[in-house]
């Protein structure tokens, strides 16, 4: 290819109301459903997260998306007349028709781009960032936006205590601009895959062409998540570590030139496994699960762009995004900011 693909910009955004493990132990008690603070950080390493008002236009899944993409156009020193391309990837949109890529697409102005959504869950920014390396490396797109945004928290089943202690809502954005192939900052490997055998590991029965919500199905929260956290966990260390060491192996490098990873943040004890069976520091390991909950496409969008605006990640830093989402869907890529 003549051209690559390089990370020029990030944004975050998340929705203003902070649920504490407190006060959401309290809001399950009251439907029977015990557990405390101790309970879910022991377990989960999460402290609260943020629920999105979904009766609140600002806190849409396309307004979250909205914020994180105007951030990140403002650190890359672009504009939305600019953009080429809008990849958002989520699991949660604001509609099925539209896709909350065209909303976004609307809201900010950005005439020039043509928008879509995919859905790869908790791996969909991984998959988006790949997709606009292909436009940019062929030379068909010049500015690529490419945003993870989700607001889950309408499908969590709240009588579920093992899984709705998990998620939180939040949306990430990365600008992705053409540079030339020789270029030492942009992304250097790109490697994705999907395993759909293992689709009872996670899922939302309801709500699709093969099965629409019925008031039947409401009641038996057929439209909420269902997840298998014992499987789930042992798929999630073995692909994460596996995905990892060929994202190094196949670009020449130890564990020792990478200077940041950003794992998907689903689960503390999940990262702490992956770092010990790669022999990866923790305090290199970028994490912001604690105070925002699993966010789906947004956890590594919104880890990076944290990493990138306290000042941790440098010019020239190599790090390496890796992830696993429902699907059941893995991807990894190697980049140098």
């Amino acid at each position: 290819m003549e051209y690559a693909a390089r990370i020029t910009g990030t944004g975050s955004a998340f929705p203003k109301k902070c649920i504490a493990n407190q006060e959401l132990a309290e809001r399950l008690s009251k439907i029977g459903i015990e557990t405390n603070d101790l309970w879910i950080q022991t377990r989960t390493g999460i402290r609260e997260r943020r629920f999105a008002k979904t009766d609140e236009p600002s806190e849409y899944n396309s307004s979250l998306g909205l914020k994180a993409a105007q951030k990140a156009l403002e650190m890359a020193g672009k504009s939305p007349l600019d953009i080429d391309q809008i990849i958002c990837a989520t699991c949660s949109p604001d509609t099925l028709i539209p896709s909350t890529a065209c909303w976004i697409q609307y809201k900010m102005g950005a005439k020039n781009a043509w928008a879509v959504d995919i859905n790869a869950a908790c791996s969909g920014f991984l998959y988006g960032l790949s997709m606009a390396e292909q436009y940019l490396q062929s030379g068909k797109v010049n500015v690529s936006l490419v945003i993870g945004s989700e607001v889950l928290s309408p499908f969590l089943n709240f009588r579920d205590r093992s899984s709705c202690i998990l998620f939180g809502d939040g949306a990430g954005a990365a600008v992705v601009e053409r540079v030339s192939r020789d270029s030492e900052r942009r992304i250097l490997y790109t490697h994705l895959l999907s395993d759909g055998n293992l689709w009872k590991l996670f899922y939302i029965p309801a709500g699709g062409s093969k099965l629409e919500v019925t008031p039947g199905r409401y009641f038996q929260n057929l439209h909420k998540m269902k997840m298998n956290g014992k499987e789930i966990f042992k798929v999630a260390v073995r692909t994460l570590t596996e995905f990892a060491r060929k994202a190094l192996r196949e670009n020449g490098l130890l564990v020792s030139d990478l200077d940041w990873f950003v794992p998907h943040q689903a689960n503390l004890r999940i990262i702490e496994a992956v770092a010990q069976r790669l022999g990866f520091p923790m305090e290199k390991t970028l994490i912001n699960l604690d105070r925002y909950g699993n966010t789906s496409a947004a956890t590594v969008p919104t880890a990076l762009d944290e990493g990138i605006r306290t000042g941790k990640i440098k010019p020239g830093d190599t790090i390496l995004l890796d992830t696993f989402g429902a699907g059941l869907t893995y991807g990894s890529i190697l980049l140098r900011w």
